[in-house]
């Protein structure tokens, strides 16, 4: 398979990076001096499930410098997906399909309503892992998983195709699930309670897991975002806050989500594809979130702030 990894970053990079040691055809596309390691030097990946180098690689900073491909892996941060819609088009052939890796659970109705369905799969990932420095991936934790599948749920010839070359690759847990959507709820659940409490505490994980207060509010979060699931027709099992919070209460001490550290560093966040479609999500079923509520309003300045669309002094 051919298949184009559109964001080349932490999750980009390790994902691709596997497809390709596996021997698929895959072109990275990244920008700046990223994109320039990535031409002389190949692609790095430092990882606690073995490392590995590819010397040479396809790389590229214009999409339209690919062709058309079997698969775009979308692994871009999910304020970005707008933007990057014009350039996922000059990829797409008549049988391309679009992996969203994003976290969130609104990606791939965007990329639908942009595309047809027909161009797009649902999917989730869950790795920790950033660029350590151009040309170089570090994976830090977490089992990195992929599950992906059809909207409908239904079997395809693509989505086999497409499991087929996952499981070539090492280092990575690969399923294509009975239920999509119910697997981005899944991570949903755990990674916008992680989020959300984490950037308002900005404490690691195994300070707000172990603090009652706190761990009051990670797990009221949780229920609330199941509540909003059910409303929208997302069937979860009943103990899926148990379940999720065993998850966190076995990720290392000083864990932090990835949305929670672009807070902390003033970046542009996923705070509104998070939390904020949560609240939206809530308001619209008629379900109350007053714990999401309160961590996205809590939030939301620091973020306007940051997009320069408000402006403030803090001390």
């Amino acid at each position: 398979m051919r298949i184009a990894v559109f964001g080349t970053g932490g999750v980009g990079g390790y994902y691709g990076g596997r497809l390709a040691e596996a021997g698929e055809e895959v072109v990275f596309i990244a920008r700046g001096e990223h994109l320039e390691a990535l031409r002389q030097n190949g692609i790095r990946v430092e990882s606690t499930k073995g490392d590995f180098t590819l010397p040479s690689i396809e790389a590229i900073g214009d999409p339209r410098q690919a062709g058309d491909v079997d698969v775009v892996m979308l692994c871009v941060k999910c304020w970005q997906v707008p933007e990057a819609l014009d350039g996922l088009r000059p990829l797409l052939g008549p049988d391309t399909c679009i992996l969203p890796m994003e976290n969130g659970v609104e990606t791939p109705e965007q990329l639908a309503a942009e595309f047809g369905w027909r161009h797009v799969l649902g999917g989730v990932c869950g790795i920790v892992s950033f660029i350590a420095e151009p040309g170089l991936i570090r994976h830090v934790a977490y089992e990195p998983f992929v599950n992906f599948g059809e909207w409908d749920n239904r079997s395809s010839e693509r989505v086999d195709r497409l499991r087929q070359a996952f499981d070539r690759a090492r280092g990575l847990i690969v399923d294509t699930p009975p239920d999509i959507q119910a697997a981005m709820w899944r991570k949903y659940i755990l990674i916008a309670s992680w989020s959300g409490i984490g950037g308002v505490t900005r404490a690691p994980i195994g300070v707000v897991r172990s603090q009652p207060g706190t761990r009051r509010l990670l797990e009221t979060a949780m229920v609330e975002i199941h509540r909003v699931a059910t409303a929208v027709g997302i069937s979860l099992p009943d103990d899926i806050v148990a379940q999720t919070l065993a998850i966190l209460d076995s990720v290392e001490y000083g864990g932090t989500a990835s949305m929670q550290r672009d807070i902390m560093e003033g970046r542009f966040s996923e705070l509104d594809a998070q939390t904020g479609a949560l609240v939206r999500m809530g308001r619209e079923a008629g379900v109350p979130t007053p714990v999401n509520d309160f961590v996205y309003h809590s939030l939301r300045p620091m973020e306007l702030r940051t997009r320069e669309q408000v402006s403030f002094e803090t001390p």
